[in-house]
């Protein structure tokens, strides 16, 4: 009868002893004996204090001491417990810190002395100084706390910005619709009839005539004011007259009206200036 051995990991396990570790499927039991851990590999610090007035005022916060009548004895105490820690943990422990426990103790002793009673000149009580350097220093955090609340630029909002040298929009310029050119037409005429003070003969207008005036205004000119092209002078017929020489070089596609936007003045201009 042939005899199976068991594996080693197998009798380890089914003596419930757990391994260190397990590198490629084989459990690790023992540690190497070249391994070397420095004593101060990890640290971990639960509470973070911007100074000894900080964490004072975080003891009397989380116990809801008055600090207008601060137990310096109870205070001292876990001040100090908080001090030794530090130096348990191997932490860098700053000057002020140790400055604050020799205040503590001072206020301490102080307290413990017999006070001498006189109403003309009464002894200030030691903690005085302490206490309105704790409220200055608490107005100053609770107004740091409430700048940090507010909408800050590049960290809460952020400028939208967007290049448009590369942005080309061809904007056609609208179509004169009859309407339109119709209600300049009569704004014209109206102005030529107030213009008119007494009735005179006036020579024949001839509508060829006009239309080549009209050429020749706009041949050197690249847009001309629609209403700048009639003679009040020459009446309600001259208005007539011209606008007719208008709509004919229209109609042989010599000139072209054109308008910036709706509800703007009327330009003409030739067809060969496009």
């Amino acid at each position: 009868m042939t005899e199976v051995e068991t594996p080693k990991d197998t009798v380890e396990e089914n003596n419930n002893v757990i391994p260190i570790a397990t590198i490629r499927g084989h459990a690790v039991m023992d540690l190497p004996k070249d391994l070397y851990i420095p004593p101060d590999a990890m640290k971990v610090l639960l509470e973070a204090f911007e100074g000894p007035l900080d964490f004072l005022l975080y003891l009397i916060r989380k116990q809801n001491l008055d600090i207008l009548d601060i137990p310096i004895a109870s205070v001292t105490k876990q001040y100090m417990e908080y001090i030794e820690l530090m130096q348990e943990l191997s932490l860098e422990l700053a000057a002020e810190y140790l400055v604050m426990a020799a205040i503590l103790a001072e206020i301490k002793s102080r307290m413990l002395l017999p006070q001498i009673v006189n109403s003309d000149n009464p002894e200030e009580d030691p903690r005085a100084e302490l206490v309105r350097r704790l409220q200055e220093y608490e107005r100053f955090k609770q107004a740091a706390e409430d700048l940090d609340k507010l909408p800050r630029e590049e960290r809460d909002t952020f400028t939208a910005q967007a290049d448009s040298s590369q942005i080309n929009i061809d904007k056609p310029l609208p179509t004169v619709s009859l309407k339109e050119l119709l209600s300049a037409l009569a704004d014209v005429l109206k102005r030529a009839e107030l213009n008119a003070k007494h009735q005179i003969r006036l020579d024949a207008l001839s509508v060829r005539e006009k239309m080549s005036h009209i050429l020749d205004v706009l041949q050197d000119k690249e847009h001309f004011s629609f209403t700048h092209l009639f003679k009040l002078e020459e009446g309600r017929l001259g208005v007539v007259v011209t606008f007719l020489a208008m709509l004919e070089l229209l109609k042989q596609s010599l000139i072209e009206f054109v308008q910036a936007n709706a509800f703007a003045p009327i330009y003409l201009k030739t067809k060969a200036a496009n």
